[in-house]
């Protein structure tokens, strides 16, 4: 495995010929190579096939000058093995059809290894790899325990976090029981994913920033650092991902990872120094996704503030502060890229 990568180099908060550039979601529906073969497979056919997978993975890494890939899955799959019933409801999103509704319900669930439970996505890894041929290093990832939680209780996406919150609150024991599921299981998946050939791994907790910064110390921190401690062993970079968290900067930086992303929420230089800082911890992020739909001068701006806070200093992986929306223009996907890169490059000495 090659460790002189751009992505990985900044990850491990080295020096790097220019600026590290992936987006969140990079694969999916503002590409029409995408859309097109999306009408004529359905998400979980794409996601469980390691071909369509594997082609969907490379789609923007051909179009675009890219310094990551990022396997295309879905962060619900896991659950299905579990013994929770998931499907894609076009216009709607996921929804999961038996949703957790009592501590019996928790005590139901399986925690079957990856490989018998999303053998297709470890799969589509090791297909990727090949493919790649070395072009950039391949990124997988999975939801932290507290996001998986929230849409088994919820059954799909929230407003309000009702179901969740509550079963949290009323029901300790079998909180404690699920979250310790969900922790073997996510723990089990991203250390296979590095197994079949990931060269770096993402944790999403999408819906942490719903909790108070001391319902997160008390019900959620403690699953993230064991998993974030059991992947580490493994030596590739773990980067942690939360939305709407800038409020609880300073228990995040607590979970041992080398990356943490940092949404749009928080000016990146401040969010840094709350993490720990540059001597201690690379970041990743963060203009508003919903920019790249804006006229090229005003993502220019955006991306130069960014670039001014971060100031040079190594370690820093430029990427969006949340996952690219489904109808931004391609064409400012593509220059970004560029000016990222023709804004940060530094001449060989």
């Amino acid at each position: 495995m090659s460790d002189d990568y751009r992505f990985l180099k900044a990850a491990r908060r080295e020096s790097v010929d220019a600026t590290p550039i992936w987006l969140m979601r990079q694969a999916g529906r503002y590409m029409a190579e995408y859309r097109a073969l999306r009408e004529k497979h359905s998400m979980l056919e794409v996601i469980n096939t390691p071909e369509l997978a594997t082609e969907v993975t490379l789609q923007p890494i051909n179009a675009f000058d890219l310094d990551a890939a990022i396997i295309f899955a879905d962060i619900l799959p896991i659950l299905i093995g579990m013994g929770l019933d998931l499907e894609f409801v076009p216009g709607k999103g996921p929804q999961l059809n038996n949703p957790i509704r009592s501590a019996e319900d928790v005590t139901a669930l399986a925690t079957p290894s990856a490989q018998d439970n999303v053998p297709g996505t470890l799969a589509a890894i090791s297909m990727v790899r090949e493919e790649l041929n070395g072009r950039v290093p391949l990124i997988g990832f999975s939801g932290a325990p507290f996001t998986l939680a929230s849409y088994a209780i919820e059954g799909g996406g929230s407003k309000n976090y009702v179901d969740v919150k509550s079963f949290m609150w009323s029901e300790p024991r079998a909180w404690q029981l699920l979250m310790e599921k969900l922790t073997h299981v996510v723990t089990d998946y991203l250390i296979r994913q590095i197994e079949a050939g990931a060269q770096a791994v993402q944790i999403f907790d999408s819906w942490a920033g719903i909790l108070s910064p001391g319902d997160y110390q008390r019900n959620v921190l403690h699953f993230n650092v064991r998993v974030a401690k059991a992947v580490a062993r493994m030596g590739v970079p773990v980067i942690y991902f939360g939305t709407n968290m800038n409020g609880m900067l300073d228990l995040v930086s607590t979970i041992p990872v080398d990356v943490y992303g940092v949404d749009s929420g928080v000016p990146i230089d401040v969010a840094w120094n709350q993490l720990g800082g540059p001597d201690k911890v690379a970041v990743q992020g963060n203009i508003d996704p919903i920019v790249l739909h804006a006229p090229w001068n005003v993502v220019q701006q955006h991306v130069d503030d960014v670039l001014r806070r971060v100031g040079g200093r190594p370690g820093h992986i430029f990427n969006l502060g949340h996952g690219i929306h489904k109808e931004t223009p391609v064409d400012n996907v593509k220059r970004l890229c560029e000016y990222v890169h023709e804004q940060t490059e530094v001449e060989p000495a």
